[in-house]
């Protein structure tokens, strides 16, 4: 049962475009960011993901969280990408797009020795170079479960996917994830 006072702060929240940015983009963009592995188209699709939900924030029901909400938006653009080829290249271009050093920043530098800097890079990159090995499906569950801190249930609400087709793309990419980084040490 939802509670009304939750789903209008969450429609109030809604209508501050600034806010909303604010809150969420780090996250959306981080998702969208590893999901096709290109730095620019992801910062295009963060921004129609923010711009589509403040368009529709009236038909917001309130059934689950914002994030959920704008992941889900988010999700079906990096899906209407794929439907349309207009991915290829991008995919194609994903060497040269992301910095090694944007995907490890989450590290704290100035705490950390240089070489724990560099092995830290290093097993980025490794993580990195693993997920791209998973097909579409099982990188995006992969990354709402470990990345974004979602639970099976929320994965299947906004990826559309049933329970245990979640299930299963996580298995399958935690095996091959973890297969591939043992063959790397």
């Amino acid at each position: 049962m939802i509670h009304l006072g939750s789903q209008v702060a969450a429609i109030s929240e809604l209508d501050d475009i600034d806010s909303l940015v604010a809150a969420y983009w780090p996250r959306v963009l981080r998702f969208v960011t590893f999901s096709i592995g290109d730095a620019d188209l992801a910062q295009t699709i963060t921004q129609d993901c923010f711009l589509k939900a403040y368009n529709g924030r009236a038909s917001f029901r309130g059934e689950c969280s914002v994030n959920t909400w704008l992941i889900s938006i988010a999700n079906n653009l990096i899906r209407d990408q794929v439907r349309r080829k207009k991915f290829q290249f991008w995919r194609r271009a994903s060497a040269t797009s992301l910095d090694v050093t944007e995907l490890a920043s989450f590290l704290p530098s100035d705490e950390s020795s240089a070489e724990t800097r560099l092995l830290a890079r290093e097993r980025t990159e490794q993580v990195k170079a693993a997920l791209e090995t998973l097909s579409v499906n099982q990188r995006r569950v992969f990354l709402l479960k470990f990345f974004e801190g979602m639970d099976v249930t929320e994965i299947a609400e906004t990826t559309g996917m049933n329970v245990n087709t979640v299930k299963t793309h996580l298995h399958r990419g935690i095996s091959t994830i973890r297969a591939t980084l043992r063959e790397k040490l």
